[in-house]
């Protein structure tokens, strides 16, 4: 049974990085398999358990812990799944009262250098506030606005993607895997930033420059058809502002409710959106339902990606199986004797997560190194592995390189990513276009961002 739960994990992870070819929606497989490892493993509860010293002899005793296990992992999981999707239903309203506009109509220049530091910016900073994926949504049809040639436009959506997967990377509410860290409790708000901030920056700035010596001249403006000037808007300029601020307001306050109730950060995210749907119930109550429907909280969730968050389900519970049954502390001592060093390993994540999703990497890290209390730390004083250890405390080395690779390394391939997927089903971006023009670019910003890290860390 131990055997067979690694086979069936790694099928059920190749078919959800062949998603595409295989036409199969990674939720589907990410589900089959959580629900076949877990029956393996309480199936094999009387054989796997004991010999991880787990459990004791009784087939009903240990069939008894593996449920228990699952529970266990459940609620933690459940704290994830919570938080995105009480964080997308505030994305969701503040999208359907066109609240990003407050944004993007202040953006006029027409310079092609001006226009990519300017969106390259403004992503970077507007996702480390909201997410990656809702982020490049945002930029992507904001330059479908700016620029009328499709293949221009690439080049610029490529520079969408870097920019919102480093936003992310920096922030504990911008990217689902540094939000997975930031409520298992490896990293802290405020550490992620001071630490992950100018590495970050310097993963989409290094592309820019770069960029900005290829680029020249003006880009050509679609031209405006007369029913999108005649259009209605659905909210009033009082609403759209309203909602927008007390919007990103709650995404941004999230931190500072964890600090000050040392409530889970779900809680925080429900009382943000709790707050909007009584404020959107109190500013709509004098429209027709017709009218009111799509801005309400009850309309917007019928918009929610619950695909992703079975996804996330998923495969969360598939990990946590193996971490139960011990298969992950056998790989994370073979990347320790292999590799050496947690910069390495990190690395390395970061750039599997360019050719599979970074969520599953970033949960078998969190289950195969587990976080080092100060208890376990004054207990290792002695021994040769405090150094080693100590990288694995609360904002951690390895913690915060984790983020970092995780976040950042996806943008190599467009299929790396949430915000890359998205910008290639938006804008039809071709693979092997991006991976000629966009990947190099993506990668030297990724290993710039590193060595920055790294230098620092070494200071």
């Amino acid at each position: 049974m131990y055997a067979l739960m690694a086979a069936v994990f790694v099928l059920g992870y190749l078919c959800i990085a062949l998603e595409h070819p295989l036409k199969i929606d990674k939720a589907a497989s990410a589900l089959l398999t959580a629900v076949v490892v877990w029956t393996l493993l309480v199936m094999g509860a009387d054989s796997i358990l004991p010999m991880l010293g787990s459990g004791t002899a009784g087939s009903s005793v240990n069939t008894h812990h593996a449920i228990e296990e699952l529970r266990h992992h459940l609620g933690e999981i459940s704290e994830i799944l919570f938080f995105l999707m009480g964080a997308m239903t505030i994305v969701e309203l503040i999208d359907a009262h066109e609240g990003f506009k407050v944004i993007t109509d202040r953006i006029r220049t027409q310079k092609r250098v001006h226009l990519l530091w300017l969106v390259g910016l403004i992503t970077f900073f507007l996702s480390s506030a909201l997410d990656n994926l809702a982020t490049t949504i945002v930029m992507i049809s904001l330059l479908r606005k700016l620029i009328a040639d499709q293949h221009e436009r690439w080049f610029y959506a490529g520079i969408v993607v870097i920019a919102a997967n480093a936003g992310g990377a920096w922030s504990p509410i911008g990217d689902v895997t540094t939000t997975m860290l930031w409520i298992g409790g490896q990293i802290t708000a405020s550490g992620i930033v001071a630490q992950l901030f100018l590495p970050s920056l310097v993963c989409l700035v290094a592309p820019l420059i770069v960029m900005s010596f290829i680029l020249r001249g003006e880009v050509e403006s679609p031209r405006i058809k007369e029913s999108d000037e005649s259009r209605r808007d659905p909210t009033t300029p009082f609403e759209r502002n309203l909602i927008f601020g007390l919007g990103l307001g709650a995404l941004i306050f999230v931190p500072i409710f964890k600090t000050i109730t040392h409530l889970p950060p779900y809680m925080g995210i429900l009382f943000g959106l709790s707050v909007l749907w009584v404020t959107t119930e109190i500013i709509h109550r004098s429209k027709n339902s017709e009218e009111k429907d799509p801005l309400s909280v009850v309309g917007v969730l019928r918009r929610i990606d619950i695909t992703s968050v079975l996804f996330f389900l998923g495969i969360l519970l598939a990990v946590s199986a193996l971490s139960s049954a011990g298969h992950l502390i056998q790989v994370a001592t073979l990347l320790k004797d292999s590799l050496g060093n947690v910069y390495s390993i990190a690395l390395s994540i970061g750039m599997l997560s360019a050719v599979v999703d970074n969520v599953p990497m970033v949960a078998g890290a969190m289950k195969m190194y587990p976080l080092v209390t100060p208890e376990a730390l004054a207990l290792a004083a002695n021994s040769g592995e405090l150094p080693w250890l100590n990288n694995f405390v609360v904002n951690g080395n390895f913690w915060e390189m984790l983020a970092y690779c995780a976040g950042t390394g996806g943008s190599c391939l467009i299929i790396g990513s949430a915000a890359g997927v998205a910008a290639m089903g938006m804008e039809k971006i071709n693979f092997i276009w991006y991976l000629k023009r966009i990947s190099g670019l993506a990668l030297l910003g990724y290993l710039a961002g590193a060595a920055t890290y790294i230098g620092l860390a070494q200071l």
